[in-house]
């Protein structure tokens, strides 16, 4: 999954680059909004904000994996572009917001 979590009262662009640390270990100093997207409009009244940064080696700063105490335990993988829209084809990655994200990546980051 990519980076997430609730606003609590910051901007996205705020929450975005706290999320990408706790979850990653990596710290991004600049993040570029894409799109904002309704999962469900019809069912679901929850706007997501969808961003993207660049990281280095040089930008970690811990293991990531997420907030102990806020109950998250997540793994942390880096996988090249060909496996992972694999993993979105065999069903290995079924998150939507990863999906689309991934898809972004794919015709808008990587195509040139």
């Amino acid at each position: 999954m990519t980076a997430a979590g609730l606003l609590d009262h910051a901007s996205p662009e705020e929450r975005i680059k706290a999320e990408v640390e706790e979850e990653t270990g990596y710290r991004v100093s600049e993040v570029r909004k894409v799109f904002e997207a309704f999962m469900s409009p019809g069912s679901v009244t929850e706007r997501l904000y969808f961003f993207v940064g660049e990281y280095d080696a040089a930008s970690r700063t811990g293991d990531g994996g997420g907030i102990a105490e806020e109950g998250e335990d997540i793994e942390v993988l880096e996988l090249p572009m060909a496996e992972a829209m694999a993993m979105v084809a065999d069903g290995r990655i079924a998150d939507g917001k990863t999906i689309m994200l991934l898809q972004y990546a794919a015709l808008h980051l990587l195509a040139a």
